[in-house]
């Protein structure tokens, strides 16, 4: 009876270690992902990210664009925003500045990096990535392979029984689904902090927006869901046949010039994760501003169409507009709109990313952080660098 004891329990025993090390690596991700936002490891996590999660690779464009620089632009001392004044390096200290970058009439005026952040070092976009996706989708558009007055789930067939059946693409672009969605980052049970453990778990990004339910009438309410992106690009990788990263390597990096490597966060299934894993040096980030700022041509290329620019970067709807918005930012097809507009829109990402883009005054700003206070007065601190932008503009201007 003994032995028959020890013999279950041995089997027990060699069972577990066995799901143990079958599981390892879902395990070790999730743990990996739960602390990835740690003080003593934010920085380095979001400069190599490859150490942590499965990429796929962008590889630097065969024909370079090196853009001149004169490096004689001096930071202002302070800025004011909303009749109150702020010191500039207080701010940059406070939102855990890595690298910032100005450039004005195509010139790099300013450049600097910290906290480990190197010319040729990646960093991750977070929700950055979305205006890169809006791109694609507006090449696909320009094509006249995308109608973005059709629903998801005519193209997304799968999607029929979802929050998403029946939204209108444009709709999914304009951050208006009306899915219901939690984006609160610093609930920990919020859906975006559930959507970081399902994937860390192996589960698909297909999946997890299968499981959302709609709340409102889409296209009613600009209510911010990253899945939305994310539904954006499935849909992009059915029409174009092609992967994200493949498509962003012959319509973006390759006629955009861009210098160094990237890369993007994919899932189980290889898929991307287009709401916010695409990776990118400071340089190139900024050349993706440039882009917009010459409405679509860049390196000699005419990548995506004037019109798409203009309408990408325009609050169309008055739902859209900064008013209409209680953090006083309005929204075009996947970039912000700031108040007081003045030809300039952003796109941004949690934890202080920005590219920010000055028609106006013929300025790009892009700015990477790793702030692991970031979720301590986010939606202010928000405000207040894009005051700051606007400050630098007016200055160069």
């Amino acid at each position: 009876m003994k032995r028959m004891l020890l013999k279950i329990l041995i089997g027990l025993f060699i069972g577990l270690l066995v799901l143990l090390a079958f599981n390892y690596k879902k395990l070790n991700r999730l743990y990996e992902v739960i602390h990835f936002f740690d003080p003593d490891r934010i920085e380095q996590n979001f400069q190599q990210i490859e150490n942590v999660v499965e990429v796929s690779q962008l590889n630097p464009s065969s024909q370079p664009l090196i853009l001149p620089k004169k490096l004689s632009y001096v930071l202002p001392d302070s800025f004011e925003f909303f009749n109150k004044g702020f010191e500039t390096q207080d701010l940059l200290d406070d939102t855990h500045t890595e690298g910032l970058i100005i450039i004005h009439n195509d010139t790099i005026v300013y450049e600097n990096y910290q906290r480990n952040l190197s010319p040729e070092e990646t960093h991750i976009s977070w929700s950055m990535s979305k205006s890169f996706v809006s791109t694609l989708a507006g090449i696909l558009i320009d094509k006249g392979q995308l109608d973005i007055s059709k629903t998801v789930d005519d193209y997304l067939p799968q999607f029929k029984g979802t929050g998403y059946e029946g939204v209108v693409v444009e709709d999914v672009m304009q951050m208006s689904s009306g899915v219901r969605f939690n984006e609160d980052y610093g609930d920990f049970n919020s859906d975006i902090n559930r959507f970081g453990r399902t994937f860390a778990l192996g589960s698909s990004f297909e999946d997890f927006a299968k499981s959302l339910e709609n709340e409102k009438t889409p296209g009613t309410v600009c209510h911010y869901v990253s899945i939305d992106t994310q539904v954006l690009g499935m849909i992009i990788v059915k029409i174009s046949g092609m992967s994200l990263t493949d498509m962003c390597q012959q319509y973006l990096w390759e006629p955009m010039g861009m210098e160094y490597d990237g890369a993007w966060v994919i899932d189980g299934d290889d898929m991307e994760m287009a709401l916010g894993g695409l990776n990118a040096t400071l340089r190139d980030y900024a050349k993706f501003g440039l882009l917009y700022l010459h409405n679509g041509s860049l390196n000699g290329n005419q990548i995506l169409s004037q019109e798409y620019c203009q309408n990408a970067t325009t609050a169309l709807e008055a739902h859209l507009l900064p008013e209409a918005s209680n953090a006083i930012f309005g929204y075009g097809y996947q970039w912000w709109i700031p108040w007081n507009v003045d030809e300039d829109f952003f796109a941004a990402g949690i934890y202080h990313q920005y590219i920010y883009i000055n028609k106006k005054k013929n300025v790009v700003i892009a700015k990477l952080s790793a702030d692991p206070d970031y979720n301590k007065d986010a939606a202010l601190l928000k405000r207040r660098q894009i005051a700051l932008f606007q400050h630098i503009s007016n200055t160069l201007g």
